[in-house]
């Protein structure tokens, strides 16, 4: 069994898919600043304290993703995130049209508006969701057409899938929006943290947990000379792109745990890369066991396999009565097991998969041993499974 206590985390968690606290961020909460919870617009010394701590996490995280203080703007969450994105280019934009160009492998929090939006108009073109091939990238060659169609406000794409791994070709789609004066709104919330911060981009949307911050901190990156305007009344919190007040402790955590993230990523990246690929050698090894995402151009911590003949919920619930907590059906959607998208857009099995994110190893330092025991378990899951959906079938 693998679940066992290791500094409060279950030693047995393979999804990660919503973080595990990062000790940094857990140190920079017990030592907390009490001024840190006042209003930071006020103007006694305890609201200058908490309005001082904001800005410094402020330069910090934007100065690891590269860009300016003043472009950075924090929410309660990353699909808070993207919904202000989109909302923001697609007012700013709204004289070139309404039309919206997406990967058909983006998160629910994207497509399900866009779907709501071009049903709403009565054109089901002004929405279009790129394919993508057998491994989950995008066709450059129809993302670039679809950018280029006449009445096109802004198109999102996400840095690399969160379900399999997979990067998308950021340089190359970005061009072909700059190309046609489109924006390009990116979602790094799989990404963040984990994998080098995406450099092109017109607007980034992030989530502090994917880099071992707490949850309620997310990441809204507007790049200086982007149209950027919301339809709402004016704001004064974060340079007028949000209405939703900061919780200023959890920001302050979020950039603790990016500091310390930041010093430790390209060995955490190797070491989590090695670790993924000790299970996708394991699961290939299973007949009729499929490993999707692209092998290598990847984030090092993801994986997706599909076994033929095999429930994904008996699956997880097999895996936990062993101690392993793992995830199963779409990561972009719910916590529910439907049948995945992503897979469904690659072309792959949608049934009997089980995804793995793996937790830094901060946050797990038994992580690695985990790894080799549910490695160990695998095939005789798999078979326990397809028996009894075999001996289901038979009665």
């Amino acid at each position: 069994m693998a679940n066992t206590s290791c500094d409060g985390l279950w030693a047995g968690l393979l999804d990660a898919a919503t973080g595990a606290l990062h000790p940094a961020a857990s140190a920079s909460l017990r030592e907390l600043d009490p001024s840190l919870w006042l209003e930071p617009t006020a103007l006694h010394s305890g609201s200058r304290r908490a309005r001082q701590a904001l800005d410094q996490a402020r330069e910090r995280i934007a100065h690891g993703l590269g860009v300016r203080p003043e472009e950075v703007s924090f929410t309660p969450s990353a699909a808070t995130a993207l919904r202000l994105g989109m909302a923001g280019l697609g007012y700013a934009g709204r004289r070139r049209g309404a039309r919206v160009v997406t990967s058909a492998v983006e998160r629910a929090v994207i497509l399900q508006p866009a779907r709501y939006a071009a049903a709403r108009s009565g054109d089901p073109h002004s929405h279009e969701a790129v394919p993508v091939d057998h491994l989950g990238r995008i066709d450059l060659e129809a993302w670039a057409t679809a950018v280029a169609a006449p009445g096109t406000a802004y198109a999102v794409l996400q840095s690399a899938n969160g379900e399999v791994g997979t990067r998308q070709p950021l340089e190359q789609a970005w061009a072909a929006t700059q190309a046609h004066g489109i924006p390009l709104l990116v979602d790094a919330s799989a990404s963040l943290g984990r994998d080098a911060s995406p450099e092109h981009f017109d607007v980034l949307a992030g989530d502090a947990q994917s880099w071992g911050g707490p949850p309620g901190v997310g990441v809204l990156v507007v790049r200086t000379g982007t149209r950027f305007r919301r339809d709402a009344p004016p704001s004064g919190i974060e340079q007028g792109r949000s209405d939703d007040p900061l919780v200023i402790p959890l920001v302050v955590a979020a950039a603790a745990a990016w500091d310390a993230v930041a010093q430790e990523r390209y060995n955490e990246a190797a070491a989590a890369a090695h670790l993924i690929d000790q299970i996708r050698a394991a699961a290939s090894a299973v007949p009729e066991v499929d490993v999707v995402g692209d092998p290598t151009d990847r984030l090092p911590h993801i994986v997706t396999f599909s076994a033929l003949l095999a429930d994904g919920e008996e699956l997880v619930r097999q895996f936990d009565r062993r101690g392993f907590a793992v995830g199963s059906g779409s990561a972009c959607t719910s916590s529910t097991l439907e049948p995945s998208h992503v897979l469904a857009a690659m072309g792959a099995l949608t049934h009997g998969n089980v995804r793995i994110t793996l937790p830094l190893a901060a946050a797990s330092p038994d992580r690695a041993a985990t790894v080799a025991a549910f490695c160990a378990v695998l095939p005789d899951v798999v078979a326990e499974v397809r028996a009894q959906l075999s001996a289901g079938g038979a009665s």
